[in-house]
């Protein structure tokens, strides 16, 4: 019998399936201060007369990350709290919280659902990643705007806050791309990933740039099965490869709001197989990235 365990959805929230209590997770009041933080930046915005988009322009930083600062869903970096201390004339209001705000993010703890949270371990202690994507770009390579579009879309609808805490629970498995020592990643995107316009042209256009800029990093390869490929070596849907420190390789696949981590070694070889296969067929590296920066023309 295969070793198949089934764990909800990654990508894909439980879609469809009634959503059940979940235990709640020790997260040391981090989150409430988090969000104590940003009220504070709203306020000091407010008062200094300025939109979300202006503090972000004369900051460096997007509309977006002001807004999931002031909302708690994005830690602030003691850089910008610097910079924003300056800006809006704080008097040292939010320099004083980035000691304590150090703390509360090495407490904190990423709320993922119950049903997701054994393979968020394995992923995080992962040395080396494979993913194959013939729908949405895979969650560890989304923008912030991308991810929130692909939550907002779905289908029934989900509410605002789980939407944000979905959004929040992706940015963070991200850090594991940039730890270091770095895992190995390599990544297959079905040419019509990269056509789908999800969020708007702006947003993935956005998204594209980001894959440029993800592609061209040491510890990734990134590549794209052209769209007039005949041979078509991963018909039967995505998949991730991940191998945990120490451990064996596992397999992951969902459909719809079913997922399932595969451990039975000879499933895992299949799976491996078809991914040198669908490698095989896609454009080179290099190929690749050329082939993505022409699509960003074209938007």
């Amino acid at each position: 019998m295969n070793a198949v365990v089934d764990i909800g959805t990654n990508d894909q929230d439980a879609v469809g399936r009634e959503r059940r209590p979940e235990p709640p997770e020790d997260t040391d009041g981090a989150v409430d201060f988090f969000r104590a933080v940003g009220k504070q930046v709203k306020l000091l915005r407010d008062r200094a007369g300025l939109t979300q988009k202006e503090l972000g322009d004369r900051l460096g930083y997007s509309e977006e990350q002001i807004s999931s600062v002031e909302r708690g869903r994005r830690t602030p970096q003691p850089l910008f709290l610097d910079a924003a201390d300056d800006l809006l004339g704080a008097d040292g209001l939010l320099r004083a919280t980035k000691e304590d705000l150090a703390k509360a993010k090495a407490k904190s703890r990423v709320r993922h659902p119950a049903w997701f949270r054994d393979y968020a371990r394995q992923e995080t202690d992962a040395v080396e990643l494979n993913y194959f994507s013939t729908l949405t770009v895979p969650g560890m390579l989304q923008t912030e705007e991308y991810a929130r579009a692909t939550f907002t879309v779905r289908q029934p609808l989900l509410d605002e806050e789980t939407i944000e805490d979905r959004v929040a629970a992706r940015l963070a498995r991200q850090e594991t791309l940039t730890r270091w020592p770095a895992p190995m990643v390599s990544v297959v995107l079905d040419e019509s990933v990269l056509r789908r316009p999800i969020g708007g042209r702006d947003v993935h256009s956005r998204q594209i740039e980001r894959l440029l800029h993800l592609g061209q990093l040491r510890n990734m390869t990134l590549q794209v099965l052209p769209m007039d490929c005949e041979d078509h070596a991963g018909i039967d849907g995505p998949f991730t490869l991940l191998t945990p420190k120490g451990r064996q390789q596992v397999g992951y696949v969902e459909v719809q709001s079913v997922s399932r981590l595969i451990t039975d070694p000879e499933e895992v070889r299949i799976l491996a197989a078809r991914y040198g296969s669908i490698r095989g067929q896609a454009l080179t590296p290099r190929e690749s990235l050329v082939r993505i920066e022409k699509m960003m023309g074209e938007g």
